[in-house]
């Protein structure tokens, strides 16, 4: 059982087009959620660069045809295929996905597909480039596009033996809607969805402030958070969106304390909604092999093309460590080294943070449970374990027994007492207090790292050093991936 969904890209408010596309891209490509690239797949275009190849058709689309539709123009279009839990794997996933684009398309535009694991429902995501291979054409998003898509992965789902749903609930949010339910949702619905997709990539509430701007929403701060989405008349108070989306739920839902099903966005979405992850831009890209676009089959205007971009590359390279004061590969190796390695310690001491934080909320919650359903078991005890008692108290008893056996597994008995609230509580504040503290100058260092591992990779092209050693394919993986750690 396979649920879909399909939405038009713009480029949004304050970024260009190159920026809005390599954002998209960046965020499907994302190699903790696809198991460090192994589920990204691309017809007509390379991953490493998708970006900027759908860039370049789109800037030969306006120079053969004369025309510019501006900031209304669609740029892409993210679709998005979800399977029912345990009902497949990430390769048949991906195939699904792969294939649901190229019929949706007719093999007339360029796209990459990625599937997801991370979540408990694996799902694919595929962004597909508006302009047509021959760049003539733009793909529309007609009329019942989305019942169009829905038949086309029913298709691929009864193929691959996966189930479908054969009588959707004819509601709001429902599956109907992606069955060609074409009455467009609210700005309040679609708020929520931008919420949904935000807190899905941030660690802390600042984060998650910057997320919604950089998603194009205007932020209201002071007694009631409020936010404003692109096209929208007025700004929307968080606490009127549903007990789920008041400032407390959100705190609560960055701590892990509050689980919420993340929202499905229906097709006729008219408000562009591109997913995002907060990044900075560095001066340079990445060298393109050019032989290898020659083997693929890529054309002779796409190869020039290719030489005056990596010669442009090449310069801002150059500029680079000109400006940083580095003057031999050694230093350049030993630097990106350096950063990698920097950057993974506080990475890694960040989820060491969460980790415990959430063995603290679970403790914390079974020490709740265990301290009230504590007389009750009692009783029961002294009753002989009275089987008319038990069932009258059965949930209480059962809950105290959880807790029990959970406490047990973590090896507290007599000679281990259980922590007190109070000690728990300041643990948990302490490690928030180192975790604020990391988070200071996170990006910084992450971007100074992806910045050096693309110097280094383009340096080892334009000095023909051996780029097959274990090294140099894992640096060049880490660049392929676009570093979405957090």
């Amino acid at each position: 059982m396979a649920t879909t969904t399909i939405i038009p890209l713009h480029t949004g408010k304050g970024r260009t087009v190159a920026t809005a596309l390599g954002i998209s891209v960046g965020y499907i490509e994302n190699p903790d959620k696809t198991e460090q690239g192994e589920w990204v797949t691309s017809y007509e275009c390379d991953p490493l660069i998708a970006d900027d190849e759908f860039l370049f058709s789109k800037n030969h689309y306006a120079a053969v045809t004369g025309r510019d539709q501006g900031a209304n123009d669609v740029i892409g279009y993210h679709l998005r295929i979800s399977f029912k839990p345990g009902e497949t794997d990430a390769q048949t996933a991906n195939k699904i996905g792969y294939d649901l684009a190229f019929r949706l398309t007719k093999g007339n535009h360029a796209f990459v597909c990625c599937t997801h694991t991370d979540k408990h429902h694996i799902h694919s995501h595929v962004v597909i480039n508006s302009t047509s291979l021959d760049c003539k054409r733009k793909f529309r998003n007609f009329k019942g596009s989305s019942f169009a898509v829905r038949r086309i992965a029913d298709y691929l789902c009864v193929e691959n033996g996966l189930s479908i749903v054969t009588n959707p609930k004819p509601s709001r949010g429902s599956y109907a809607n992606w069955q060609g339910d074409t009455k467009p949702q609210s700005n309040r619905e679609n708020l929520k969805q931008m919420i949904d997709a935000a807190l899905e990539n941030c660690e802390d509430y600042e984060a998650f402030i910057a997320a919604m701007i950089a998603a194009g929403c205007e932020v209201k701060r002071g007694k009631n958070l409020a936010f404003k989405i692109p096209g929208a008349e007025r700004f929307a108070r968080c606490k009127s969106l549903g007990e789920d989306y008041t400032e407390e739920a959100i705190l609560e839902r960055l701590k892990g304390l509050r689980k919420v099903e993340r929202r499905q966005s229906t097709p006729a979405l008219d408000t562009a909604f591109v997913p995002f992850v907060i990044t900075g831009q560095t001066k340079f890209g990445l060298l393109i092999d050019i032989q290898t676009k020659i083997q693929e089959g890529k054309g002779e205007g796409y190869v020039q093309w290719a030489k005056v971009y990596n010669l442009k590359q090449a310069a801002q390279t150059l500029i680079y460590l000109q400006e940083n004061g580095i003057d031999s590969y050694d230093e350049l190796a030993k630097k990106s080294a350096d950063a990698s390695s920097n950057f993974n310690g506080r990475l890694n001491r960040i989820k060491e943070i969460d980790s415990r934080q959430k063995e603290i909320s679970e403790l914390q919650k079974h020490m709740g449970t265990y301290g009230k359903t504590k007389d009750i078991y009692s009783q029961y005890i002294k009753s002989g374990r009275n089987e008319k008692f038990y069932e009258e108290h059965r949930a209480d008893i059962t809950l105290h027994q959880a807790a029990k056996n959970y406490f047990d597994s973590l090896g507290y008995d007599k000679n281990k007492k259980l922590p007190s609230m109070d000690s728990l509580k300041q643990e948990w504040a302490t490690l928030n207090s180192e975790k604020k503290n990391l988070y200071h100058g996170y990006r910084e260092l992450k971007d100074r790292r992806m910045e050096l591992l693309m110097a280094k990779d383009n340096t080892e092209r334009l000095l023909g050093i051996n780029r097959n050693t274990p090294e140099r394919i894992a640096d060049h993986n880490q660049q392929r991936n676009n570093s979405h750690e957090i």
